[in-house]
């Protein structure tokens, strides 16, 4: 596995990438703002006009925020181009960087967990929105891909509340649900969307597929869209289909999956998310 660009390194070719992207990282700046006891650095994507606007707190996965040469990875700016284009102010927090951490996919015993850092990532980015006169305190969501996604179920969570006004709504691409579902006892307090690609061989679909339909006897607001023949990271610009080794987590545990972008199913969750959260 290569080696993790130092944390200030990450935050350099954020910063690089931002005033050297021309159109494609024009919405997004450099931010910092306190969590945990420690400074989180993370991107943000504002909208135009002076608001104030709806928030989104976004949450990157396992392959973290910036790309192994400090690059925002596409998939989280084309998101926020998106997002911000369609009037929400989105949050971008770095749980990996801003710990002096680079990709996590190869790793199996994580420092920054779904259900404790990441989540506590996720509370301090909203406090940071909620704070500012261009957000509605009370319709900021939470919107999240893969380990990302995963923590966005464990926020959901009734004993993760904290603070107020709490998120509005959350969104999880292709989460691992496999331990919730089988561990038990999981719920959710905020209206839900799940999406996920039926071919996914990283974070199967049948575990999330139980876990919101017993969400959904409860009555409890949740739904899931599954996509025929997608596999994990079918909403990613333009990358192909591919096999990618050595992970530390997938389905059968042979640490192979197929990651790429499904035209179909992207299409799709390009007009739904946006959907979801405005309502």
């Amino acid at each position: 596995m290569p080696k993790a660009p130092p944390a200030a390194l990450v935050a350099i070719g954020l910063l690089g990438a931002l005033a050297a992207g021309g159109a494609r990282a024009s919405g997004g700046e450099a931010v910092t703002f306190p969590g945990g006891g420690m400074t989180l650095r993370g991107v943000l994507f504002r909208p135009q006009g002076p608001g104030p606007h709806p928030g989104v707190v976004a949450l990157h996965g396992c392959g973290g925020l910036a790309d192994s040469r400090g690059r925002l990875q596409a998939r989280h700016a084309d998101w926020g181009e998106r997002l911000a284009a369609a009037g929400f102010l989105v949050l971008f927090p770095d749980s990996f960087g801003s710990r002096g951490l680079g990709e996590q996919c190869r790793t199996r015993d994580r420092a920054v967990r779904p259900s404790i850092e990441r989540v506590a990532d996720a509370g301090a980015a909203r406090a940071f929105l909620q704070a500012r006169p261009d957000v509605k305190p009370g319709a900021v969501s939470l919107l999240g891909w893969s380990n990302g996604g995963s923590t966005v179920l464990q926020a959901v969570r009734p004993s993760k509340a904290a603070g107020r006004p709490d998120f509005a709504r959350a969104v999880a691409f292709y989460p691992g649900c496999r331990v919730m579902q089988e561990g038990g006892g999981w719920r959710t307090r905020l209206p839900l969307l799940v999406l996920m690609g039926e071919a996914d061989d990283w974070t199967p679909a049948p575990p999330c597929r139980a876990l919101v339909a017993a969400a959904r006897a409860r009555g409890e607001s949740a739904e899931i869209v599954l996509y025929p023949g997608a596999v994990h990271g079918f909403d990613a610009p333009a990358s192909p289909v591919r096999t990618r080794r050595g992970l530390a987590f997938t389905g059968d545990g042979s640490g192979q999956a197929q990651v790429g972008t499904d035209p179909a199913a992207r299409a799709d969750a390009l007009v739904r998310v946006p959907a979801f959260l405005a309502r």
